[in-house]
This record gives C-alpha cells, structure tokens and sequence, in this order.
C-alpha cells in the first residue's frame, strides 16, 4: 500500500507573506485548479501537496447514478431537518455541503463505520460510483449562472470548495488523498496540529471566509481542534443571485408576521405579482421564485399548521410539493430577512445511525493506519441574507477528524407566519440550501 508522506514543518509563518488570517495573497501567488494556493514548498503550513490524481473535470456518469445521489441527499436533507427542527426558532442549513465533507470522510471509512455512515447519509451507491457522481454535481453546480446577476450587482455566483487540512509528518493513504483529488478537487493543505493547533486554525478559517466572500467568519477553534487532531476536511458553498423578476424596493412596507411562539412583530414585508409556479396541498401553499438564468429557484413552503407540516415532512412529500407547482399569477408577500447560524451535528449525526464514526470503534484506516482514528465532530454554519434583489447564502462544514483522545386567474400568497424555504438546482434537483423562518427579525 502507497503512502503519501507530508514533510515536517520548517519554516514559520513570519518568514512569509500572509494577511492576518495565515491565508497567502492570491494577488501574488497563483492558484491551482480548484482555487488553492499553490506554494514551491510542500514543508511550508498552508501550502498545498498536490497528489498524483488531479480533478477529473469531465466524468462521465450514468443518469441513474446523477439521480441516486440527488434522491439520497435530499433523503439525508429531510431526515437532518427533523433532528434540526426540534429547536425552535429560525433555521438554515446547508445539507449540501454536510454531504459533501462527510462524502469526502466516508472515502477512508471502512466495514461497519462504512455501512453506518452510507445509511446515515442515504448514499446507496458504492464508493467507485458515489464520488465520480459527486464531482459531477459539483461541476453541473459551479456551472450554473452564466451571463446572470448576482444580488449585489455584481455577476451570479454559485461556487463548492473542498480542502483536506492534514498532518505534517503524518502518513494517509494514497488511495484516500487520490479520491478526494479526483472528485473533490481537494487539495492537501499541510498544517501542525500537534504543536501550532492555532495557527492551524487561523488557516482553516481563513481559507473557509475568502470561499465564502466573508460570510462565514471563525468556523473553527480550540477546541474542538486540539493538538490529537490529524485531519480536518472542509466544504465551502457560496451563492449570490438575483431574482428572476425583483420586488420594487419602494412597495417594501412594515407587516405583521406572527411568529412561531405566536406573537406578532413587525417587519419590512416586501410585496410584487409575478409570473411564477403555485401549487396547494393539504395542508399547504408553496410558490418559487426563480433566480436570473431560471436555473434554480426558491421554493416557499406556507404549511396551514407548521408542526404537523414538519412532522410529516419526508423526500416524498418534498417531491409532491415541488411536482406539483404550475404556473399561476402570484401576488407575493414576504419579509426581508437575514439570520446565521453555527452548530455541532456529532450528537445528531450520532442520533441517526452513524455514532460508530465517533467512537472508539470507528474504523478510518482508509484514511491512515498510522493511529486508530476516528470523527471527532462535524461543525457547520450558514448565512443567509433575503432581500428585494435577490438572495445571498453562504455555508461551510468541517469535518475533524483525530485519534482518541400562464396564468389567467391570480392567487395570493401572504407569508406571514413561519414557513419553510428550499434552495435547489431545478436539473438535478439538489436541496443546495433548507431553511425554516419562525420570526424575521431574529427575535
């Protein structure tokens, strides 16, 4: 078995060119596909070890394997949701990119650790044919929005970032780093756990807020980075739309939204008729409101009573109120709003069937054989900021790992109690992004 052997940490930080945050100036410094920085010197930390196996920009896959994956993550979205909406209040995730970093992870998990996290995460192809259907979303993703508008004025922005932070002086598996070279364009950024557990910190965060366009700030510390931490695996997801047709910041006028605790605030509502999708169900409305380039949409949900809707909420019924939007006139009521959050999934992800990952029966020696290692949390965080203009949405997961220790007739849609919204890429119906607004002002 090839091993890939990272060098000892050799020179320090102060004797190179870094911003504040440890992340290299790519003014000066080139890039290498996938947006990591390149650096002449595997030993220095932050510089990037590119492995054998460079990105296979072009993967053919079968549709039935395009399609698997998506099914299994919004599977895996659903099944998150209904551990995450136990805590009331505003809710955001990215599930998108929680699969993506534990995809990533699963790639050197092997027997009962690999079968547990399979069913956990709803991926049921084989190795071979999971990661190559990865990389091939991840593309189709970061293709989208050619020629549209951001939110901001600025060009459309949909862009996936994968990073592997490992061990200097530290063996892994070749097989693994190959995988994550091959489908996730993951480079192997060498940092000291062991004895600059800060400044590998510092890079990571780095790394995950210029991804991110400074949207997500401090995703990781110490702890639960600690000098035991070998390997951290990250995935970053930005996006910056604009709305297809965009409310007229002059109709934006205060409402009442009765929030989830039942008591109404007041906010800045915005207002516009458009030419979109409607459907109704029982026990629900749901419009889209699609993006400049009509490539994804956001799909809001209005359930008649929000417990009962989400406790009944599972891919089959997410898929009935997606197929059963038509085109209808659609005069449309909202709040602004802005909300972030920040959590740890290892108690969650332990709850829905893969606490063997976490443990000290954990079986990671696809990633290393070096010690006996195993996931030591898994933390995400989000933003997302809804406005006249458009939407902008940012999220970034780090995996840790470490040894033990047409329309005629109109419809009005008023959302003003707490409704559900859903971020997805309409060709390959991926959930980028799920969401539950309980009280826009943050309350």
């Amino acid at each position: 078995m090839r091993f890939l052997h990272l060098l000892p940490l050799t020179l320090s930080l102060t004797a190179l060119a870094c911003t504040s945050t440890g992340v290299r100036d790519p003014n000066t410094d080139p890039d290498l596909p996938g947006d990591d920085i390149a650096c002449n010197d595997p030993g220095i930390a932050g510089c990037v070890v590119v492995g054998e196996a460079s990105r296979n920009l072009s993967p053919q896959i079968p549709a039935t394997d395009r399609d698997a994956l998506a099914q299994g993550n919004t599977e895996f979205a659903l099944a998150l949701y209904q551990q995450l909406r136990e805590d009331p209040g505003n809710l955001f995730y990215s599930p998108y990119s929680i699969s993506s970093a534990l995809a990533m992870t699963w790639a050197g998990a092997r027997g009962q650790t690999e079968q547990d996290m399979a069913s956990t995460l709803r991926f049921t192809l084989p190795q071979d044919r999971l990661h190559p259907a990865f990389n091939a979303l991840d593309l189709a993703l970061t293709s989208r929005g050619q020629g549209a508008q951001g939110a901001d004025g600025q060009p459309f922005r949909l862009t996936v970032a994968n990073a592997v932070w490992a061990q200097i002086n530290y063996s892994f598996e070749a097989p693994f780093l190959n995988v994550l070279g091959e489908s996730y364009g993951a480079g192997v950024h060498v940092v000291d756990f062991v004895n600059k557990t800060l400044e590998a910190v510092d890079l990571i965060n780095g790394w995950v807020e210029k991804k991110t366009e400074d949207r997500i700030k401090d995703l990781l510390s110490s702890p639960p980075v600690t000098p035991n931490t070998r390997m951290v695996l990250t995935n970053a997801v930005y996006f910056n739309a604009s709305w297809l047709a965009q409310f007229e910041e002059d109709d934006t006028q205060p409402g009442s939204f009765t929030t989830q605790a039942g008591q109404s605030v007041q906010v800045p509502m915005m207002n516009g008729t458009f030419e979109t999708t409607y459907s109704e169900g029982p026990g629900f409305k749901a419009a889209s409101l699609p993006y400049d380039g009509q490539e994804l949409d956001m799909v809001l949900v209005l359930p008649d009573d929000l417990g009962t809707f989400e406790q009944g909420l599972d891919a089959v019924r997410l898929d009935q109120v997606f197929s059963g939007l038509g085109p209808r006139l659609v005069e449309t009521r909202m709040p602004k709003f802005e909300f972030a959050s920040k959590f740890s999934l290892k108690d969650v992800l332990s709850k829905m069937g893969m606490g063997i990952a976490f443990s000290a029966e954990a079986d990671l020696s696809g990633i290393s054989t070096q010690e006996h290692l195993s996931i030591t949390d898994v933390i995400h965080q989000s933003f997302v900021n809804v406005s006249e203009t458009g939407t902008e949405a940012a999220a970034a997961t780090a995996v840790i790992i470490g040894r033990d220790s047409a329309p005629s007739d109109m419809v009005q849609f008023h959302l003003d109690r707490p409704f559900l919204f859903f971020i997805r890429d309409i060709a390959t119906h991926t959930v980028v992004f799920a969401g539950r607004v309980s009280d826009p002002a943050g309350n």
